[in-house]
């Protein structure tokens, strides 16, 4: 005769319930999408002007946890070099959820300068490629439980010189979580 009890059926069934929601709950890369580039003024930098933008992002939070994340700043390149920086401020985002961000940013009319052939090339095809790298950082909250993570965000995106459209890109993620 097999000996039962409740008290042990209750912690199976516990274990079993905790083990298919730690399963479930595999976090997910957050996406990432530029939508626009819009100038917001020019600012004389003697000999040059640099300009000052407004990137507007499209973010998704896939997980089914609300995050938080600390202030960082995106580097912008162009051929290789630094063009610019724009700032992400700390906020947070709801789970499995959408939002905007508008990333202000200052652009070096300088590195343009020593790029010159290359980007006139660019503006007479109407394709520019640039590239920019964020590493964001925050928590993400399981009730009381705060898990640490840090995102990777590599984009590759070509724009239209001329009148700033987004005519392309690639957006590569990569989630890292802390447990301890």
């Amino acid at each position: 005769m097999v000996n039962w009890s409740w008290t042990s059926a209750l912690i199976g069934a516990a274990t079993a319930t905790a083990t298919a929601a730690l399963l479930s709950a595999k976090p997910k890369d957050p996406t990432f999408h530029l939508v626009s580039i819009n100038i917001t003024s020019f600012k004389l930098s003697l000999p040059l002007v640099d300009a000052e933008v407004v990137l507007t992002v499209h973010v998704t939070n896939p997980n089914a946890v609300p995050i938080h994340y600390s202030s960082t700043e995106m580097s912008i390149f162009y051929a290789g070099s630094l063009l610019g920086t724009a700032k992400v401020s700390a906020g947070s985002q709801p789970p499995n959820s959408c939002q905007l961000l508008h990333l202000p940013a200052r652009l070096s009319s300088m590195e343009l300068a020593h790029h010159a052939v290359q980007v006139l090339a660019d503006v007479g095809r109407r394709e520019m490629v640039l590239d920019a790298t964020v590493v964001i950082e925050g928590v993400a909250r399981v009730v009381w439980w705060g898990h640490r993570f840090k995102v990777h965000v590599e984009s590759h995106v070509t724009v239209d010189p001329v009148y700033l459209d987004v005519v392309d890109q690639e957006n590569k993620s990569d989630l890292e979580l802390f447990v301890a």
